[in-house]
């Protein structure tokens, strides 16, 4: 990941409202994301592109959540896990890290979320907004000779 690229999460979820709620989350804090609903939809992506951590839920229509982690580690050993999920026993969490996960969250438990998605990609929000300058819009400014602001 360069100094200049935003992070990139694959979030798979088949909720479609979880994956909406999960593409504004992550934008707002400066990560670029996509969302799909599908284990089949997410191997797909990660043959096509590149992704610096990937957000898995428990539960897929076609495969569980648990299965994507041990297929994506199969291939991609290194980037990131995190299951977000609702399925919150201890076993669940258990499957998860033994699937390869990296780290295991809990809904809707979104400060934790973030925590470790921040751990595990960097700085967030803070890091991006630094670079970002503030530049208001004002279209009449003191010391003109005309418009709202005129003497």
């Amino acid at each position: 990941m360069s100094p200049r690229t935003r992070p990139r999460v694959l979030c798979v979820d088949d909720d479609e409202d979880s994956r909406v709620m999960l593409v504004t989350l992550l934008r707002h804090e400066l990560l670029e994301a996509k969302a799909v609903g599908t284990a089949a939809q997410a191997i797909s992506s990660i043959q096509r592109e590149r992704f610096d951590l990937y957000l898995l839920d428990s539960r897929l229509p076609d495969l569980d959540g648990f299965d994507l982690c041990r297929r994506i580690r199969d291939f991609d050993p290194d980037t990131p896990i995190l299951f977000f999920s609702g399925a919150a026993h201890s076993t669940d969490r258990r499957k998860g890290l033994d699937a390869g996960a990296n780290s295991y969250v809990v809904k809707p438990e979104i400060d934790s979320l973030i925590e470790a998605i921040t751990q595990f990609v960097g700085q967030t929000k803070t890091t991006a907004a630094q670079v970002v300058p503030f530049r208001p819009k004002m279209s009449f400014y003191p010391g003109f000779t005309d418009g709202p602001l005129a003497a």
